[in-house]
């Protein structure tokens, strides 16, 4: 279900990827980094570490060691989809965070924390 989930999201980047070859380029290595993260991203949040807020970014929990880093590298390549996929279709970099919450939420596992749209946490 993750992996379905992730090449979805991925599916969506690279749509995107018929602008200018310097943006496919970055979006490329940008679809790498995620890919490469993921697993450890899937470890933060079964363990509670860290959970998916109403923006479609991850926040930092109960973390220790390197979530914070993760997840900062993560939110970072995580805006930059979200504003490409904006300009793409027209939107804002913050509705399109705002769907991409949902999808997270309803695709998460069980005992994920989740973030809903007025801000209560609460696990899956």
């Amino acid at each position: 279900m993750k992996k379905l989930f992730l090449s979805s999201f991925l599916i969506l980047t690279a749509m995107v990827l018929t602008a200018p070859m310097s943006r496919a380029e970055d979006l490329n290595t940008i679809r790498a980094r995620m890919e490469q993260r993921i697993g450890r991203i899937d470890t933060l949040k079964s363990s509670g570490a860290v959970g998916e807020n109403n923006r479609g970014l991850l926040e930092v929990r109960d973390g220790g060691g390197d979530a914070a880093l993760v997840v900062a590298a993560e939110n970072s390549d995580r805006v930059t989809v979200y504003a490409e996929l904006a300009r793409k279709t027209g939107s804002s970099a913050d509705l399109v965070g705002r769907a991409r919450a949902r999808q997270i939420a309803n695709n998460s596992a069980a005992g994920v924390w989740l973030q809903d749209e007025s801000g209560r946490w609460y696990k899956k």
